[in-house]
């Protein structure tokens, strides 16, 4: 029978510091951004409102991501079950506040050291690959403050300052990075990976696009780094990646998608990828009225240092309906778009579509001819435990299996696939909500949206069908 993915091919799983560590005040943490921004389904509205100027209110909001699932304290735990399932590796992220609590310390703090050297430890103990995120979501909320975010050009040299630091002390041991999460989400919610709220220019093109540029030199200054340190390492970009369709055939739409597609889905990889700005920059920056400061030296740097591979994340499609801007929206999908009268949603609004997962690898290989890893791809849903906690996901493993077997297509189509490692391979907090009844995982936690609960780990049905997945290579998809 002939193998649908390589040998060596990378399964595992995906989390994110900030929304499984907790401790977010142990041993020496510093305030990010996410620590300062609270919970509840309306989270990304506050978040958005001109008030919000990252101020913590416990009278008011609650914060999970305050106590996540305490991993910081079970990580051995948690590891050991993802061992139980045959992960090949585990895809997670490094805390910039713990290891430079404000971002602006000339020395690290060496618990938050001590602690990620745990981690990889275990990890290879069992076998398991570490791919580790320099950046996800939790800039330090003193830079945020004190420079507006990323577009403050001096955070560049304290992001420096922080990458060196974690990749000379674990680049020998680990071969498989990222630079930043998601970066083209600062299109999307810029609070999250920019640092920027209403006040500081969340709404304001100018802020957004300034802020991506540091981070482009930035993401160079660390693949430098990372080369330098160990020429073995493998240095990703990371973007957010949903597929875009034009309503019908109409010309106008079809026009519309592919200015969405250059906008949100290829402008950052272009610059990451291909070391230098697309031609159709010029003209978005003058359509959205951008002056870029870029100084001397700048284009060179990103010219001279591009990442070895993409990684990025898959959840869903949207669709562009130019001629029609009152249809129906997709309420729930975290990127908007009209409704596609083809597709069916999760509990949370966003439209599911593996078939687009096909097509955004041949999209994305086709333009880049670079490895491609899936980073991030799963279903948040309301998970129903039976007496004996006991989740029979079924729903999950569907979702799982359609986008596994588009993945397999596409490595048939003759995509250069390194992995898949699905998002929240426990279930953590969402980031979107900052609820824990947005559930992800294939493990089971025993906390609900206030983060009340034993906190116990237990097997879903999911757990045990992903790991005949990956016990089989993806030959056996149940």
């Amino acid at each position: 029978m002939k193998e649908k993915f390589p040998q060596g091919f990378m399964w595992g799983g995906a989390t994110a510091a900030n929304q499984v560590e907790g401790a977010y005040d142990k041993d020496g943490k510093g305030l990010s951004i996410v620590d300062a921004i609270p919970g509840g389904k309306a989270r990304l509205s506050i978040v958005s409102s001109p008030e919000f100027d990252f101020t913590l209110d416990t009278g008011r909001y609650t914060y999970p991501n305050h106590k996540g699932i305490d991993h910081y304290h079970r990580f051995r735990e948690d590891i050991a079950l993802f061992a139980e399932m045959g992960f090949k590796c585990y895809r997670f992220s490094i805390a910039w506040t713990r290891i430079y609590p404000n971002g602006v310390e000339q020395q690290p703090n060496e618990a938050g050291l001590n602690h990620y050297q745990q981690v990889i430890d275990t990890c290879i103990a069992h076998g398991i690959e570490p791919v580790i995120t320099i950046s996800h979501y939790e800039m330090p909320l003193h830079l945020a403050k004190t420079f507006g975010g990323w577009q403050g050009r001096e955070v560049i040299g304290h992001f420096e300052r922080f990458a060196r630091m974690v990749l000379e002390r674990f680049g020998q041991q680990v071969k498989y990075w990222m630079t930043f999460n998601e970066i083209n989400s600062a299109f999307h919610f810029p609070i999250m990976s920019q640092g920027l709220t209403v006040k500081t220019g969340a709404l304001e093109p100018q802020a957004k696009f300034q802020a991506l540029h540091n981070q482009f030199v930035a993401s160079s200054l660390a693949v430098k780094i990372a080369h330098e340190t160990n020429p073995e390492i493998k240095i990703g970009c990371m973007i957010l990646y949903a597929t875009s369709y034009g309503f019908d055939c109409n010309p106008v739409n079809q026009l519309a998608a592919l200015k969405e597609r250059q906008s949100s889905d290829f402008y950052c990889a272009d610059v990451q990828v291909g070391g230098k700005y697309p031609y159709y920059a010029k003209s978005l920056w003058q359509s959205l009225g951008v002056k870029l400061d870029i100084q001397p030296g700048d284009l060179d740097l990103l010219k001279a240092h591009t990442v070895d591979y993409i990684g990025f994340s898959y959840y869903m499609s949207r669709t562009i309906y130019a001629t029609n801007p009152e249809a129906a929206a997709a309420h729930g999908n975290l990127l908007g778009g009209a409704r596609n009268p083809f597709l069916e949603a999760s509990d949370w609004g966003w439209e599911i579509d593996p078939t687009g997962l096909r097509i955004a690898l041949n999209e994305l290989y086709d333009r880049y001819e670079k490895p491609l890893f899936i980073v991030e791809n799963g279903l948040g849903a309301i998970d129903k435990p039976d007496e004996n906690h006991y989740v029979a996901d079924d729903y999950r493993i569907n979702y799982l299996r359609q986008h596994i077997s588009a993945m397999a297509e596409a490595v048939e189509d003759g995509v250069d696939l390194m992995g898949y490692t699905p998002w929240g391979c426990i279930d953590l907090v969402s980031m979107s909500t900052g609820e824990m009844s947005k559930r992800y995982g294939m493990i089971y936690v025993d906390l609900d949206d206030n983060i009340n609960g034993t906190g116990d780990r237990y097997r879903k049905k999911s757990f045990h069908w992903y790991k005949q997945v990956i016990a089989t290579n993806g030959q056996d998809l149940g």
